[in-house]
C-alpha cells in the first residue's frame, strides 16, 4: 500500500508546474463598512479563486496567469481589480445594484467543491449539486458524491445510516452550521429529518476534525449549512412525487426584516401510504410514512456582533412490515417528536488583532415509541451542549483558539418492560494553534481535555498539515484521536426486527480510535482546461471498540467490548473535468479494507462493499435551459454473516451490483421542472428479510442488507421561487 501512496504522489508532483507562492489579503465591504460575507474572489480567465468569511476577510495566492483580481456577488457590481507587486493587502468596496438587468449565463458554478485554500481535506456539496438528484432528505444527497456511503440498516424500518472511510455513521461527527446534531436516538433515522430544500450546502471533511467541535468526529465530519434569509429568495416552493406513491412539499421564506435583523421559516411534508412488495416477499420494501418538520430562524448582525438563533419541531411516524391484507401481520410501527434549538453568538473585539469570542449553546429533546410486533421500544434523549471560544492573533503568521464546553445527554429508555436510565455530563477545555505561512506551509495543533461522569478523563491530540507546492499542486496529511461513547439500544434498535436474542454487555466501555490519513491534489491544464485529479488513503485503527456481532451465533446478537484488533483502510483516486463548456465529468473508485476481531478471530466486517467506483456527468445547455444529469455507481461484493451451519439461509458472499440514475430539468424565468429515475436497471436483493413467510419463528432476520430494497423508481418534481430582487 505504501508504495502505492509513493507513486500516486510522485505522478501528482511531476504532472504539476512548481513555483514560488505570494498571497494576496484583503477586505470586501459594503460602503458602510458591514463585511460582505461569502463574497466570490477570483483571478480573471482562471478557475483559481476563494470566497470571504464573516469578517469580510480572504486570502488568495498570486496567479501567474493573470494580474486582474474579479470580485463578485449577487446584487453588488462586479469588481476588478488590477494588481501589481506592491499590492498585497486590499480593502475593497461594492457598490449595490439599484435594479438587475437580465444577463446571459456564460457559465456555471461547480457543484461539487474541492477546497483549495481548506487545510482540511474537505468537499462542499452545493445547492447545484444537490438538484442533480431527487434529494428530499440528507440520506439521498450524497448519491453524486464518490466518499460517502448510505445503505439502509435494515430492510423493514427504512433506517439508513452513513458509511465514510470504511466505518459505520456513528463514528462520523454530524452538525448543523458546526453544532452537534443528531446523536443517540435520533442517529438510525435522523438522516431523513433534514429535507433537501432547506440545504444550502453540504461540508464534507475527511478524518479527524478540529478540537474546538468536540472529540467525536473519529473518521470524519458532515456539516449542513441551512438556508440563510439574507442569501436565499424571498418565498421558494418545491413539490416532489413518485410512482412509489410518495408526496413532498416545501416552502421556504426569507425576509429582510431591516440592515440588521433576517429571518426564515422552513416547512417540509411527506407522505408516503402505498404499499409495495415489489420481491413478493409479504413485506413492505418501504414503509409508510408521514412527517412534518418546520424550522424557524433569527439572524442578527452589526459591526461587531452577530447572533443566530435556530428553532425547530418534526413530528413522523413509520409503519412497516407485513402487508395489511395478511391475517395477523407482523406489525412495525416507529413514532418520534422531536424538539431543538441553537443559539449562535459572536462578538468582535480587536479587528486589527482578529480577536473575537463566541458562545454556542444548543438543546433537544428526542422522544421515541417504536414496537416490533410484540417487541417495544420507548426512548427519552435530552441533550445540552454550549460551547465557549475565544481566538486571537498571535502574529501575521499565528493563530490561537481556545475555550471550553460542556455535553449533557440524559436518556430514559424501556426495552419491552426493562427500564434503562443513563445519563453522560462531559466537560472539557482546548486550545488549538495554527501556523499559516503565505498558505504554503499550514500547521494546525490542537488538544482537548475532557472528563466525563461514566468514563473519567481522556485527552484528545490532532494534527493536521497541509503543503501548497504550487497553486497546481498540494498535499495534506492529519493525525489524531477521537472518542465515542456508546449508546447500544438508541442506535441500534432497528435490529428488534429479528427473531434474534439480543445480548448486551454490562460493563461496555468508551470508544477510542486513531486515525490517520494523506491527500494529493493535483489541478492540471489540459486542452485549454483544467483536470483536477486527487488521491487519498486514511487508516482508523480502534484502542477500544462495542463491537455488533452477528457472526457467532445466527440466531443471536451479542454486543461487547473489543477483544483484539479492529481497523479499517481506505484508498481512493478521484478526478474532475470539464470536457466542453457546460459538459462536467467525475469519475472515483475507492478501496475499502475494514477487519474487526469477532469472538478472538480477525475477520472482514459483513455487509460491506470492498470497493467503489462512481461516475457522474452533467451537461447544461447554454443560457442554462436544459440540465441532464447521469450517475453510475459500480458497487463491489463483500462478506455475508456466518449462517447456521445445518439450514444455511443465506450465502457466504454478496456479489458486486450496478446502481444507475439519470435527471432531466428544464429551466424557466422563475421556476423548473424535472423527471428523473433512480435505480434503472431495476436491481434489488434478493431475500433481503430471512424467512420473511415466517416472521415469528426463530430463523426471521431483517437486518441482511447489502444492497437495494426497492426497484426503479421514476419521479417529477417542481421548483418555484420569487428572488430576492423581484
Amino acid at each position: 500500500m505504501k508504495k502505492y501512496i509513493f507513486f500516486l504522489l510522485l505522478c501528482l508532483y511531476g504532472l504539476a508546474v512548481f513555483s514560488e507562492q505570494q498571497v494576496i489579503t484583503g477586505v470586501v465591504v459594503e460602503k458602510n463598512g458591514t463585511p460582505v460575507v461569502g463574497a466570490n474572489v477570483f483571478w480573471r480567465g482562471t478557475q483559481i479563486g476563494t470566497s470571504t468569511n464573516i469578517t469580510g476577510a480572504f486570502e488568495l495566492p498570486k496567479s501567474e496567469k493573470s494580474n486582474q483580481l474579479i470580485v463578485s456577488f449577487v446584487a453588488y457590481k462586479n469588481d476588478t481589480i488590477p494588481i501589481n507587486e506592491e499590492k498585497m493587502s486590499l480593502r475593497i468596496v461594492l457598490d449595490k445594484v439599484q435594479q438587475l438587468a437580465e444577463v446571459e449565463v456564460v457559465g456555471r458554478a461547480a457543484g461539487l467543491i474541492n477546497s483549495r485554500t481548506a487545510l482540511f481535506q474537505t468537499q462542499k456539496i452545493s445547492t447545484a449539486e444537490l438538484q442533480k438528484a431527487a434529494c428530499c432528505n440528507l440520506s439521498e444527497s450524497f448519491e453524486t458524491n464518490p466518499s460517502v456511503d448510505v445503505t439502509y440498516s435494515d430492510a423493514a424500518t427504512g433506517a439508513k445510516q452513513i458509511k465514510l472511510l470504511g466505518l459505520s455513521g456513528t463514528y462520523v461527527q454530524m452538525l448543523t452550521e458546526n453544532v452537534p446534531t443528531l446523536r443517540g436516538i435520533a442517529a438510525p433515522y435522523g438522516l431523513g429529518y433534514t429535507p433537501g430544500t432547506w440545504m444550502e450546502s453540504i461540508q464534507v471533511s475527511k478524518g479527524t476534525s478540529s478540537v474546538l467541535n468536540g472529540y467525536e468526529a473519529l473518521t470524519g465530519q458532515i456539516n449542513v449549512e441551512y438556508l440563510k434569509p439574507e442569501h436565499s429568495d424571498r418565498l421558494g416552493v418545491n413539490l416532489y412525487a413518485s410512482d412509489a406513491g410518495r408526496l413532498e412539499a416545501n416552502v421556504n421564506a426569507g425576509f429582510l426584516l431591516n440592515k440588521k435583523l433576517s429571518s426564515g421559516l422552513l416547512l417540509h411534508v411527506d407522505n408516503t401510504s402505498a404499499e409495495w412488495d415489489m420481491n413478493g416477499d409479504g413485506f413492505l420494501d418501504q414503509p409508510k410514512t408521514q412527517q412534518y418538520n418546520v424550522l424557524s430562524r433569527w439572524d442578527y448582525r452589526n459591526e461587531n456582533f452577530m447572533s443566530h438563533l435556530l428553532l425547530r419541531y418534526l413530528h413522523e411516524e413509520r409503519e412497516g412490515g407485513q402487508l395489511s391484507s395478511f391475517v395477523n401481520p407482523y406489525k412495525i410501527g416507529i413514532a418520534a417528536n422531536r424538539y431543538e434549538f441553537f443559539a449562535k453568538n459572536g462578538y468582535i473585539l480587536n479587528e486589527d488583532k482578529e480577536q473575537s469570542i463566541a458562545l454556542i449553546v444548543s438543546g433537544s429533546y428526542h422522544e421515541h415509541k417504536s414496537f416490533f410486533d410484540v417487541k417495544s421500544y420507548d426512548a427519552g434523549q435530552a441533550n445540552l451542549y454550549a460551547n465557549f471560544i475565544f481566538q486571537t492573533k498571535l502574529s501575521e503568521s499565528q493563530k490561537l483558539s481556545s475555550g471550553a464546553s460542556v455535553n449533557l445527554d440524559d436518556y430514559a429508555e424501556v426495552l419491552n418492560t426493562a427500564p434503562i436510565n443513563k445519563t453522560e455530563v462531559v466537560s472539557g477545555i482546548f486550545s488549538e494553534y495554527t501556523l499559516n505561512r503565505h498558505d504554503k506551509f499550514i500547521l494546525l495543533a490542537g488538544v482537548r481535555a475532557d472528563y466525563s461522569s461514566l468514563y473519567g478523563f481522556f485527552l484528545t491530540p490532532r494534527v493536521h498539515l497541509k503543503y501548497t507546492i504550487s497553486p497546481e499542486l498540494y498535499l495534506r496529511t492529519s493525525v489524531g484521536k477521537g472518542y465515542r461513547s456508546p449508546n447500544v439500544l438508541a442506535e441500534n434498535s432497528f435490529l428488534l426486527a429479528s427473531s434474534r436474542e439480543l445480548s448486551i454487555a454490562a460493563d461496555l466501555q468508551q470508544e477510542e480510535a486513531w486515525n490517520g490519513g494523506v491527500s494529493a491534489t493535483a489541478h492540471i491544464p489540459l486542452f485549454g482546461r483544467e483536470l483536477t485529479l486527487q488521491g487519498e488513503w486514511y487508516h482508523t485503527r480502534f484502542i477500544r471498540q462495542v463491537v455488533v456481532d452477528l457472526d457467532t451465533d445466527p440466531h443471536k446478537i451479542s454486543i461487547y467490548n473489543l477483544n483484539g484488533q479492529s481497523y479499517a483502510n481506505s484508498a481512493q483516486l478521484e478526478l474532475s473535468y470539464e470536457i466542453l463548456r457546460g459538459w462536467t465529468l467525475t469519475a472515483a473508485h475507492r478501496i475499502t479494507d475494514t477487519k474487526t476481531t469477532y469472538n478472538g478471530v480477525l475477520r472482514e466486517k459483513p455487509l460491506t462493499s470492498r470497493y467503489k467506483s462512481l461516475l457522474t456527468t452533467s451537461y447544461q445547455t447554454p443560457l442554462k435551459k436544459w440540465q441532464f444529469d447521469f450517475t453510475a455507481q459500480f458497487n463491489g461484493g463483500g462478506r455475508m454473516p456466518d449462517a447456521d451451519i445445518v439450514t444455511p439461509l443465506w450465502d457466504k458472499e454478496f456479489k458486486p451490483y450496478t446502481i444507475l440514475n439519470a435527471q432531466i430539468t428544464k429551466n424557466f424565468r422563475t421556476w423548473s421542472v424535472y423527471i428523473g429515475g433512480e435505480n434503472l436497471t431495476n436491481f434489488t436483493q434478493t431475500n433481503p428479510i430471512i424467512d420473511a413467510a415466517n416472521p415469528f419463528g426463530e430463523n426471521f432476520d431483517a437486518a441482511m442488507v447489502w444492497g437495494p430494497l426497492h426497484g426503479r423508481t421514476l419521479y417529477v418534481g417542481m421548483r418555484w421561487a420569487l428572488s430576492r430582487d423581484k
